[in-house]
């Protein structure tokens, strides 16, 4: 098993972010943050900075099986202005190995091209950068080795999936019940 990179830049959202990292980690999986600033820490869209656990420039993309895109703002316009990041995600589709985004963030892979005739979804008022993409209005979506979400209300459906996907679906289900969501 890879590992999964989540992408911090100045302004992202922390629920997104973080809750993803936290749920990855109880499940064992080998996820870290990534400060695409190449700074020891990174200040969320609310204010709450947070430690990366490694700089953009460290990482080993060889070794890395999912990109995460958590959305916030500035923080989606920071990793889309990110060309090393950009590029690195159109290897990645090239490749179809998985990239997930959340909230905004899945406009910067529909401005790329890369929902043309997939299903998505993203935060209500982004849609018109969803190039090609057949709109959903369901918390997550997983179309090929793409998953999409909506926003902060659907960070834990959206690492449940993630988990899913990287894992396998008891493990979902389990974390599920362990953390009482959706009883």
């Amino acid at each position: 098993m890879g590992r999964i990179c989540v992408f911090l830049g100045t302004g992202f959202e922390e629920i997104e972010a973080l809750t993803v990292v936290d749920l990855l980690r109880r499940d064992k999986l080998d996820v870290v943050m990534v400060s695409i600033d190449n700074k020891d820490t990174v200040t969320g869209s609310h204010g709450i900075t947070v430690a990366a656990d490694i700089k953009y420039v460290d990482v080993d993309f060889n070794t890395v099986e999912m990109l995460v895109l958590p959305g916030g703002s500035p923080g989606t316009e920071n990793l889309e202005k990110h060309r090393e990041l950009t590029e690195q995600i159109r290897e990645f589709n090239l490749a179809h190995k998985k990239i997930a985004a959340i909230c905004a963030a899945p406009r910067i892979l529909g401005k790329m091209g890369i929902l043309m005739g997939k299903r998505a979804v993203c935060f209500p008022g982004n849609e018109e950068y969803l190039q090609g993409a057949s709109l959903s209005e369901d918390e997550v979506v997983t179309d090929g080795h793409i998953t999409t979400s909506r926003g902060m209300g659907t960070s834990i459906p959206f690492a449940l999936e993630l988990i899913k996907l990287l894992d396998c679906k008891e493990a979902a289900e389990a974390f599920k019940h362990k953390i009482v969501y959706g009883h």
